[in-house]
């Protein structure tokens, strides 16, 4: 199984497991709490037949990599990225993240800039800011994610049934669009997860993106299903389809947080469409090469 070190803690490294799949221009594919890259298996084989090459990996913490009791914030999340980017040497690399994926986009171009990524895509994600401040009335009261990690110190296991509830709306959509099996895979994944990644992972969800996404300069889709109970689509990716000069947006109606599961085909059918539209970048380069011949 492929890993790439990204740090150490004492005497052990810190390593993200990643898979690395088909050829192609490359996408990876970044997961949201608390789950893992295994999330990702309803778009996996669609962008493998869509002729592209598919990276997923694991956020320290969760799935199959290390779970340090350090590093759980957006500048780490980001540097972890970079150095999966930087092993695999990718260049012209689309970023595709969800829910707390998302914040790693941002974060990435942010901090990296663009040059060697060719198009984002934000699905359900926290940027561009969460919490609620003066400057901020959109966002979400700071006593909600205060009782979040409560609830986690006391039972996470409790709070994972809990958080899938909203997390695929089974009040809606069980039997429906997700099954009782797939919600169970879910918080089996997430029992796994660290128990350290699991608390400290709650305060990164109000994380200020705002400058991050502001320095998005390459072609961006957002999607975001209008139900979302766990980020509001109204907090959420409303705004940031707004703050990113010439993003698409892509409004799932009556989709839940995860619509990369419940939702799949419209997500996938998005995905693919938007990653097939030649970039700016793109266009050059091509012109560049006519021009020499």
């Amino acid at each position: 199984m492929p890993y790439v070190d990204v740090g150490r803690e004492n005497s052990g490294s810190i390593s993200l497991y990643y898979e690395d799949h088909g050829s192609g221009q490359p996408v990876v594919l970044i997961h949201g709490y608390p789950l893992s890259g295994a999330s990702w298996e309803k778009q996996i084989p669609v962008l493998l037949a869509a002729g592209y090459r598919v990276i997923a990996y694991d956020r320290r913490g969760f799935g199959k990599s290390s779970q340090p009791t350090t590093g759980y914030n957006y500048d780490t999340f980001a540097e972890d990225l970079h150095k999966l980017v930087t092993h695999l040497k990718l260049r012209g690399v689309a970023l595709v993240g969800f829910s707390m994926g998302g914040g790693e986009v941002a974060r990435y171009i942010g901090k990296f800039g663009s040059k060697d990524v060719s198009k984002a895509v934000i699905i359900s994600g926290v940027p561009p800011f969460l919490l609620k401040t003066d400057d901020n009335p959109e966002g979400v009261d700071g006593s909600v994610f205060e009782g979040i990690q409560k609830v986690i110190v006391a039972d996470r296991y409790a709070f994972f049934t809990e958080f899938f509830k909203n997390f695929y709306n089974t009040d809606v959509n069980l039997g429906k669009r997700v099954s009782e099996q797939a919600v169970a895979a879910s918080w089996n994944v997430a029992a796994s997860a660290s128990a350290t990644a699991s608390l400290a992972c709650v305060p990164t969800w109000h994380e200020d993106f705002r400058n991050d996404v502001a320095k998005i300069d390459i072609p961006t889709l957002v999607i975001h299903g209008d139900a979302d109970r766990i980020v509001p689509f109204s907090a959420a990716g409303k705004r940031t389809a707004k703050l990113i000069n010439g993003a698409e947006l892509v409004v799932i109606k009556d989709g839940p947080h995860n619509i990369a599961w419940t939702h799949a085909d419209e997500v996938n059918s998005a995905l693919v469409k938007f990653l097939a539209k030649p970039s700016a970048r793109n266009l050059t380069s091509t012109a560049k090469r006519k021009s020499a011949a």
